[in-house]
């Protein structure tokens, strides 16, 4: 593989204009954003991305779920392409970055070989993967997950939003349900960048987060069932309080995922009470634990002992209830070459580099099981994502999608 010139840059100034420019569709309500998936926002966003793609010389591919693939041609037409994108939609509370950095900086890459004149073998496709957060139709990185084949179309079409609409409806109704069969395209390789959302590199003051491996995750949905009665008339050794089973079950997920301590975590982050009332003792709840780890035995074990405590809390309360595991993926290793490309790509920068592993779920996790794949991160302040105040500097920016820019290109191939 040729090796792209050391002294090749991004335009800084234009992938941050850009990024701004992004973030004026679906503002949130504290300087973030609020563009979750298949709404009239993310439409809006699609429309201005795929403008911009336009505009750079870019053909348009769109799948039966939403997952757009905008394509440099290569020298070669029998040469696979090399992928490289992430996600537009965002938290009901998300930041400008998380997602729509990976995105924009594919597109800043390809603006880059434009302004230079520079071809490669290989074609590059800048993707926007739908609904990654999973925020509004459950689970994340759905589309990616039928792409390479963990989720039928027709159950991801059918996923329902807290209103009671559907994913494929949803999809349809803004526009953007393409003919493409999802799953169809062949990869020589897929690259991600993202901002960490954790605070590692900027504790370490590194420029780039090698990433060499993704955290597993299991999101379990526990329902617990009790009696709704008086707050202040039920004698306390009469109460069922499906409140109280929670908060011990919870406190067993603390102990549990500390037990694995460094690298596992878990808590439960979506929680609704019945009937929510201040003078109600809870009748039912029902909240998702999320366990993660980068070694499935750890996950197998922490399911294990969640599933072993929810029945002998419940059963010693005289409480009832129901477990399902909703979501979940094993833990990801990513490609040696493509790693080994980006490692390389921040050394011959001068950027300041180390390895990572991933604590959230990326498009790149599924993607990692169909085709080579490897992620870049950037640092962001501290560690905040998900969060309207989510924040990382023009130079964290360009310094990620400086590596991205050559680890495409050294995996796509130069031509002299």
């Amino acid at each position: 593989m040729a090796s792209p010139a050391a002294n090749m840059k991004i335009d800084g100034d234009r992938l941050w204009d850009s990024l701004m420019e992004m973030a004026q569709i679906g503002p949130g309500i504290a300087g973030g954003n609020n563009r979750q998936t298949v709404t009239d926002e993310d439409g809006e966003g699609r429309a201005l991305f795929a403008k911009w793609c336009k505009a750079a010389g870019m053909s348009m591919g769109l799948d039966t779920m939403g997952n757009m693939f905008a394509r440099r041609e290569g020298t070669d037409p029998d040469a696979l392409p090399v992928y490289v994108g992430s996600h537009l939609d965002t938290q009901p509370t998300g930041g400008k970055y998380d997602g729509v950095l990976g995105v924009l900086g594919g597109l800043e890459l390809i603006r880059t070989l434009n302004d230079l004149d520079i071809k490669t073998k290989h074609p590059i496709v800048v993707t926007n993967w739908t609904n990654e957060e999973g925020t509004r139709f459950a689970p994340a990185m759905l589309s990616s997950g039928v792409f390479a084949g963990m989720h039928t179309q027709d159950w991801a079409y059918a996923r329902e939003d807290a209103d009671g609409k559907k994913f494929g409806d949803e999809l349809a109704r803004i526009g953007w349900q393409g003919d493409e069969e999802v799953g169809a395209r062949k990869m020589h390789a897929m690259f991600e960048l993202h901002i960490e959302q954790g605070p590692i590199l900027e504790i370490e003051g590194k420029d780039v987060g090698v990433v060499t491996h993704g955290q597993g995750l299991s999101w379990t949905q526990v329902t617990i069932l009790g009696k709704d009665s008086h707050t202040g008339s039920t004698p306390m050794p009469m109460r069922k309080n499906a409140g109280l089973g929670m908060a011990r079950v919870l406190e067993k997920v603390e102990e549990i995922a500390l037990s694995h301590a460094p690298h596992a975590v878990g808590a439960a982050g979506h929680i609704d009470v019945f009937p929510n009332s201040r003078n109600v003792i809870p009748g039912k709840v029902v909240f998702t634990v999320d366990l993660r780890s980068p070694d499935l035995a750890v996950i197998e074990d922490m399911e294990a002992r969640l599933a072993a405590a929810v029945k002998e809390i419940c059963d010693t309360m005289g409480l009832g209830y129901e477990m399902e595991k909703v979501g979940g993926f094993d833990p990801v290793t990513f490609d040696e070459g493509c790693v080994s490309a980006v490692r390389n790509a921040a050394e011959r920068l001068g950027y300041s580099h180390m390895n990572l592993i991933s604590g959230a779920g990326h498009d790149a996790c599924w993607i990692n099981r169909v085709a080579p794949t490897a992620m870049i991160m950037c640092p962001c302040v501290d560690g905040l994502s998900h969060n309207e105040a989510e924040e990382i500097s023009k130079e964290w920016a360009v310094a990620g999608t400086d590596v991205l820019l050559h680890a495409v290109v050294e995996t796509a191939e130069i031509v002299k």
